[in-house]
C-alpha cells in the first residue's frame, strides 16, 4: 500500500529473531505485525518483547492480509519449503541464508516467485551495510586501480570450546564452509562480479571431537565434513581469490579480507559484520634493501552510510518494491552464492576444477545516503 509502512511477518522466533526484531521494529519504513512458530509460546514471548501484536503459528503470519513480507528464520533444512509456502500465500520472501540445500529446489522456489510476481531475497544482508558498500565504491571509483585479486581466512579451534551442542556444526550441511562461506563469498561477488569456477582441497583435523562445555563435556561425536577447506576461486571478468576457512586452527583469525589491486591493497571489515575500519596500503615509492624497515603509505577511507544490522537488507526490498525497482540481496544472487559453496564441496570430493553453472547481472549497491531510520514510504 502506498503511502504506508510495509507489513512484515517473522516465521521463526529463535535466537537469530533478536536481531532481526531489534532492527525492524525501529525502521519506519517496515512494520512487524506477526511472529509465528511451531513453538507457538516462543513466538508470544518474542512479540511481547518486541510490542508485535500477533503470534501464534505459522497461520498467523501467513493469513494476516497487511503482512506483504515474510521473513523465513526456521532451519536451512526447511528454507525452501518454508519460502514455497509463502509464495503460495502471495507475500514476498526474504530468508536467512541459505536458499537452500540444493540446487534443484533453489532453482524451483525462485522460479514459482516468479510466476507468482513475488520477490525472494536471501541473507547475509552484511554485504549491505556500510564496510562492504563504502569498500565497493572505493573500487568503483579506481582508488586501488584495476583490482586483480582477494585473499580471505576465517580460522579458530572451533565452536565447540562455547556451544554446549556442537554435533550439528561438523555434520552434513555444516562446517566452516556451508556456516561461515556465505559471508565471504557474498563480499567478493559484491568486489568481483559472478565465480566462473572453483577449486578446493579439504581436510578432517581429527575423525572426533569433544564437547568442551555444558552437560554433555566429555562426550566425543563424529566429523562428517572438512573441518578445513583452502579455496581458489575464479570469476568471471577474470580476478581470482584464495580462501582458508577451517576450525582446526590455533590461531584465531576471523575477518581477513584483502582485495589487491594495482595501485593499492585494500582492507575492509569482517564480512560477517555491517561495518568497521577500511584502509588502503600503497605500493612502496622507494627500493627498500633489508634490513631497512619497510615503510609504506596507508589511506584510511572513511565508512559513509548508517551502521545497523540485520534487517537491513529486508528494508532495502521493502523500499524497493514501493518503488518498483529492484532490491541488492536477490534470490538469484542467493543462489548463485549457494551454487558457488556446492561447487566447492565437488571440487573438495573430485580434487579437480568445477564449473559453476550459474551466473548473475551486474549486483546493485545501496547509496551513500541510504538511511533506514528515515521514513521514506
Amino acid at each position: 500500500m502506498a503511502g504506508a509502512p510495509v507489513g512484515v511477518g517473522i516465521i521463526g522466533a529463535g535466537n537469530i529473531s533478536d536481531q532481526y526484531l531489534t532492527n525492524l521494529t525501529k525502521f519506519p519504513d517496515v512494520r512487524v505485525l506477526a511472529i509465528g512458530d511451531l513453538l507457538e509460546d516462543r513466538a508470544r514471548e518474542q512479540a511481547a518483547k518486541y510490542g508485535v501484536p500477533t503470534a501464534g503459528g505459522v497461520d498467523a503470519v501467513l493469513g494476516n492480509p497487511d503482512i506483504e513480507i515474510v521473513v523465513n528464520l526456521t532451519i536451512p533444512a526447511v528454507h525452501v519449503e518454508v519460502s514455497e509456502s509463502i509464495i503460495a500465500a502471495g507475500k514476498h520472501v526474504w530468508s536467512e541464508k541459505p536458499i537452500g540445500v540444493d540446487r534443484e529446489s533453489s532453482l524451483g522456489l525462485l522460479e514459482k516467485a516468479d510466476a507468482a510476481g513475488l520477490r525472494v531475497g536471501v541473507a547475509p544482508d552484511t554485504v549491505l551495510g556500510p564496510g562492504i558498500q563504502t569498500a565497493k565504491r572505493a573500487i568503483s571509483r579506481g582508488d586501488i586501480g584495476r583490482p586483480l585479486f582477494a585473499q580471505t581466512s576465517f580460522q579458530w579451534q572451533g565452536p565447540e570450546i562455547f556451544h554446549p551442542n556442537p554435533a550439528f556444526l561438523y555434520a552434513r550441511g555444516g562446517g566452516p564452509l556451508l556456516d561461515m562461506g556465505p559471508y565471504y563469498v557474498s563480499a567478493l561477488i559484491h568486489f568481483f562480479g559472478p565465480v566462473a569456477a572453483v577449486a578446493a582441497l579439504g581436510l578432517k583435523g581429527s575423525e572426533t571431537r569433544r564437547v568442551q562445555v555444558g552437560p554433555q563435556a566429555g562426550d566425543e561425536f563424529p566429523i562428517e565434513i572438512p573441518s578445513t577447506v583452502s579455496v581458489l576461486l575464479q570469476f568471471e571478468q577474470g580476478a581470482q581469490a584464495q580462501s582458508l576457512y577451517s576450525t582446526d586452527s590455533p590461531l584465531f583469525r576471523h575477518g581477513v579480507v584483502e582485495i589487491t589491486g594495482t595501485e593499492g591493497t585494500l582492507v575492509i571489515p569482517d564480512p560477517n559484520t555491517f561495518g568497521g575500519d577500511i584502509r588502503i596500503t600503497r605500493p612502496l615509492a622507494e627500493v627498500v634493501i633489508p634490513p631497512a624497515p619497510v615503510i609504506q603509505e596507508i589511506v584510511e577511507v572513511p565508512q559513509e552510510g548508517v551502521l545497523v544490522g540485520r534487517g537491513l537488507g529486508l528494508l532495502d526490498m521493502a523500499r524497493s518494491i514501493r518503488a518498483d525497482r529492484p532490491h541488492v540481496a536477490t534470490g538469484r544472487f542467493g543462489y548463485h552464492v549457494l551454487d558457488t559453496l556446492l561447487s566447492i564441496e565437488e571440487s573438495v570430493e573430485s580434487r579437480q576444477f568445477a564449473q559453476v553453472t550459474s551466473t548473475i547481472d551486474e549486483i546493485g549497491s545501496l547509496t551513500a545516503d541510504f538511511d533506514p531510520f528515515a521514513a521514506t514510504l
